[in-house]
C-alpha cells in the first residue's frame, strides 16, 4: 500500500464503522481532559502556568469519564449527548473549587449537532448551551467574571456551532452536487433510450411505407403478366419492365433506409431515405402504371412561390400519399379512381387523398392478414409534427385520407434581409 492510498483507506474504515471512530474520540476526549487537569494556569509564584501541581479530585474524574463518555453515542442522538454533556460541564463549573476541562465534551457535543442538524436548530441549541455554560462559568465559577477563562467558554461553544455549521452546508453541496451529476446522467440515459426507440420506429415506418407499396405494385404487375403472358407478349413485357422498375425503386430505398443503421456518431445532414413531394409525379406514374388512375392538385410550393418545405415536412407528406394510395390499390378494387390534392395554406400543408372505390382502406386496427399498420404509421408521423390526421369512410362510398401538417420551420420572405 502506498502512502498516497493510506489515507483514503483509512477514511473508508473509519466512515465503514463510526462507532469505532466515536469510541477513539471518546478516548482521546478523556485523555486530553484528564492531561489538561494537570496544568494551573496561575500556579507559579509569578503568575505563570505550572504543571503537575494541581490534580483533578475524584469526582472530576467521573465528571471527566462522563461527559467523554457520552461523546460514543453522538451521532445517533446528537441533541441528548449535548444536554448530557452540558448538565455534565454545569456541575463541573458550580460544584467543583478547582473545574476540570470537562467543557472539551460539550463543544465536541455542540460541533456534533450543528454538523448534523438544521441551521435554525443549531442556532437555538447553540444560544442555549453558550448562555448556560458562559453563565455559570461567570456567576459560579473561582474566577471572577470577567476572566478570560470565562470569555474562552463562550469563544468555544460559538466556534464549535460556527464549524458545524459550515461542515453541515458543505456537506448538502457536495450532496446536491452529485445528486444533479446523478439526475443528469439519468437524464442521459432516458434520452438516449428515447432517441434509440424514435429511431428504431422511424426505420421500421420507412421499410414498411418502401416494401408496402413497392410490394403491392410489383403483385399487380406480375400478375397482369401472368394472365396476358400468352395472348399479348407485348403487355406483358411491358408489366414486367413495371415489375423491374417497382423492384429497383424499392430496392434502392431500402439500401438508403437501411444504411442509416451503419452510421455512427451523429451526422449534421440529414439521414431520410431521398423522397419528397419533388419525385410526387414519379410515384403517382407508378400508381397509373398499375391501373389506378390518379388525378393530382398542386398549389404548394411551386404554385405558392414560398420558401422549400422542412425536410421531416416533405418526406411525411409523400409517405402519407405513398400509402394512402397503396391502400386504395390493395382494398379499393380494380375499378377505383384516386384524387391527390396538396395545398399549402398559411403555414399549414393539407394533403388529402380521396378514392371513390368499394372496398375498405385499411385501418388502424390489425387485420387477419397481419396488416393494418398503414394508417397507424401515417398517425405516428403526423403527430411527430404536431398535426392532425383524419381517416375515414366517406359518403356515399370510398375512403378518405387528410393530414395538416404545420410548417414550423418555414423561412418567411424577407425576414433575413432585415437581420
Amino acid at each position: 500500500m502506498t502512502d498516497g492510498s493510506l489515507f483514503p483507506w483509512v477514511r473508508t474504515r473509519l466512515r465503514a464503522h463510526p462507532l469505532a471512530l466515536d469510541t477513539g474520540l471518546a478516548a482521546l476526549v478523556f485523555v486530553s481532559m484528564f492531561v489538561a487537569s494537570f496544568a494551573d494556569r496561575h500556579g507559579a509564584p509569578d503568575g505563570g502556568a505550572t504543571f503537575g501541581r494541581h490534580t483533578p479530585t475524584t469526582a472530576g474524574v467521573v465528571l471527566m469519564l462522563a461527559g467523554s463518555a457520552a461523546l460514543v453515542l453522538r451521532r445517533g442522538r446528537p441533541i441528548e449527548v449535548l444536554a448530557v454533556t452540558t448538565a455534565v460541564s454545569l456541575v463541573d463549573v458550580i460544584g467543583e473549587p478547582r473545574p476540570a476541562p470537562v467543557i472539551f465534551g460539550a463543544v465536541i457535543a455542540l460541533y456534533t449537532v450543528a454538523s448534523r442538524t438544521d441551521r435554525p436548530t443549531t442556532w437555538k441549541l447553540g444560544l442555549v448551551t453558550m448562555t448556560a455554560l458562559t453563565g455559570g462559568a461567570m456567576f459560579f465559577g473561582p474566577n471572577p467574571w470577567y476572566a478570560q477563562e470565562n470569555l474562552g467558554v463562550f469563544a468555544w461553544t460559538g466556534m464549535a456551532a460556527a464549524a458545524g455549521d459550515a461542515v453541515r452546508s458543505r456537506r448538502a453541496f457536495i450532496d446536491a452536487i452529485q445528486e444533479r451529476a446523478e439526475r443528469a446522467e439519468r437524464t442521459r440515459e432516458e434520452e438516449a433510450r428515447r432517441r434509440v426507440a424514435e429511431e428504431r420506429l422511424r426505420i421500421a415506418r420507412d421499410l414498411h411505407d418502401v416494401v408496402a407499396h413497392h410490394i403491392a405494385l410489383v403483385n399487380v404487375q406480375a400478375g397482369v403478366a401472368a394472365h396476358v403472358m400468352d395472348k399479348r407478349p407485348d403487355q406483358a413485357k411491358e408489366a414486367l419492365a413495371h415489375v423491374r422498375t417497382a423492384s429497383r425503386s424499392a430496392l434502392d430505398e431500402l439500401r438508403a433506409t437501411v444504411g442509416l443503421l451503419r452510421q455512427s456518431g451523429d451526422p449534421e445532414a440529414p439521414t431520410e431515405p431521398v423522397s419528397g413531394l419533388a419525385v410526387l409525379d414519379d410515384l403517382l406514374a407508378t400508381f397509373r402504371n398499375a391501373g389506378l388512375p390518379v388525378d393530382v392538385t398542386r398549389t404548394d410550393i411551386d404554385a405558392a412561390g414560398g420558401a422549400p418545405l422542412p425536410a421531416a415536412v416533405d418526406l411525411a407528406a409523400y409517405r402519407i400519399i405513398q400509402e394512402a394510395l397503396t391502400n386504395v390499390r390493395k382494398h379499393a378494387g380494380s375499378e377505383a379512381r384516386a384524387e391527390v390534392s396538396v395545398l399549402r395554406v398559411g403555414r399549414t400543408v393539407e394533403v388529402t387523398v380521396l378514392d371513390d372505390g368499394a372496398g375498405r382502406q385499411a385501418t388502424a386496427e390489425p387485420a387477419d392478414d397481419g396488416g393494418g399498420h398503414g394508417l397507424i404509421g401515417m398517425r405516428e408521423r403526423v403527430t411527430a409534427l404536431g398535426g392532425a390526421l383524419t381517416a375515414a369512410p366517406r359518403y356515399g362510398g370510398g375512403f378518405r385520407v387528410q393530414a395538416i401538417l404545420p410548417v414550423s420551420g418555414e423561412r418567411r420572405t424577407g425576414e433575413d434581409d432585415r437581420t
